[in-house]
């Protein structure tokens, strides 16, 4: 967006904001705040994007001007539909700025800072309107006082594949990814697809792991097997979700994760009871090299898609590196994740490491244009750990949420029978 257009919307914006503060006021006061509010808060974005640098997003403070703004009409309407008190005002919307925020703290401090708001200002009589900006002018102060580590920023805006070694740039070109996404895939490069390799693993050779800290040949013979051959063991889970996340889970799980066929890790050990479909499809190019491994889970019952992720494997200056892709719908979510040794022979691979490489993104593929733009989750880690306890193969998949654990996969890894 231009800086004329996007002045020009932040100025609608500041209009309707402008008119809705000053309402309760009269049909004259209020037209006389809407062209300061417009004229405000245009001149602001206007000056916020002639500083802002390529690759950078708006600047914070007129982020929170615009989302003030944006609050001012909606409290307006509130006292209009419901006739809210305005501490009730107060608490709704910090708590809907709240669960915006996503992290715990934030989600606990938006009703708690809405609801002292709205108690000050309800001495003054103040309108809905002025108690919901407010509320959130308040609040997103508070948070950029409070936490100051960005939990998401814009890492790289339309740059070339080989810019971001460390993100996978495979989208889904449909609205749903599911089972057969890596056949698709297998169309559109002109490679040979296979079904459920035989003998395949989720990395060709776990050399390509190699790096100061991890030497592949002091892991147990049992884990390497497990990467280099995956297809050769079944796998069950068991999820461990905390109490906390699992409401927000759900209304996840079924707004998205389900319709788009990706990403939906079962909700408790019953539904896991259905069983786990495990298999890796490859696509083989011309030079006859594996260039996709896809590892397809899904339930046994009804092949539901659970999760398909695109391995793949890379060096940056010594140290290797594995990058899992789940495309998403004109994008993917990438776990870039760092080697290391367990003192018992196992791997693990983190992205708790913070060495430039290792972490997680987002990103929009523009294929037309061949172009990147990607966003860094700094609030998301992970660490898969697969080791050998007492003969037998196990993993640990942990997950975490602004340092928060929310989800730990527990794997239980057997042999297929010989057929």
């Amino acid at each position: 967006m231009s800086t004329t257009s996007s002045a020009a919307f932040a100025a609608v914006i500041g209009g309707i904001a402008g008119a809705s503060l000053a309402a309760h006021r009269g049909v004259r006061t209020a037209a006389g705040a809407a062209l300061v509010g417009a004229t405000g808060l245009g001149a602001s974005e206007a000056v916020a994007r002639a500083r802002q640098h390529e690759g950078e997003i708006p600047p914070l403070w007129q982020r929170i001007a615009v989302s003030a703004a944006l609050a001012a009409p909606l409290g307006w309407i509130s006292e209009k539909v419901t006739a809210a008190s305005p501490r009730m005002v107060g608490a709704a919307t910090g708590a809907a700025v709240g669960v915006m925020g996503l992290r715990p703290q934030k989600v606990a401090m938006g009703p708690v800072v809405g609801f002292g708001v709205g108690e000050v200002l309800a001495r003054r009589h103040a309108s809905a309107a002025v108690v919901a900006s407010s509320s959130v002018l308040v609040y997103r102060s508070l948070s950029a006082l409070v936490f100051r580590e960005a939990q998401v920023s814009l890492l790289a805006e339309r740059v070339r594949a080989a810019d971001l070694p460390f993100v996978v740039p495979r989208p889904a070109r449909t609205r749903y990814v599911g089972t057969t996404y890596v056949r698709d895939l297998a169309k559109e490069l002109g490679g040979d697809y296979v079904a459920d390799a035989p003998d395949a693993g989720i990395v060709a050779s776990l050399d390509a792991l190699t790096g100061p800290e991890l030497d592949p040949d002091q892991v147990d013979p049992l884990v390497r097997e497990f990467y280099e051959h995956t297809t050769r063991f079944a796998l069950d889970i068991v999820p461990q979700w905390r109490l906390w996340v699992r409401p927000g889970y759900l209304l996840y799980r079924t707004l998205v994760a389900r319709p788009f066929g990706q990403a939906s890790i079962p909700m408790n050990q019953r539904e896991a009871q259905r069983g786990i479909h495990s298999r890796i499809d490859t696509v083989t190019g011309i030079d006859g090299v594996v260039s996709v491994r896809g590892w397809v889970r899904s339930f046994a019952d009804d092949d539901e898609p659970i999760m398909l992720g695109i391995y793949t494997t890379y060096t940056h200056g010594d140290t290797g590196y594995v990058s899992v892709g789940f495309p998403v719908p004109e994008g993917s979510f990438t776990a870039t994740l760092l080697p290391r040794p367990r003192a018992d022979r196992g791997l693990s691979l983190t992205s708790r490491a913070h060495d430039g490489q290792a972490g997680h993104y987002l990103t929009y593929i523009d294929t037309a244009a061949d172009e990147l733009t990607a966003l860094a989750m700094h609030g998301f880690e992970e660490q898969l750990d697969v080791h050998v306890d007492n003969g037998a193969l196990r993993a640990e998949h942990a997950f975490w949420i602004f340092g928060f654990p929310f989800l730990t996969l527990h794997y239980r890894i057997a042999r297929k029978p010989a057929a």
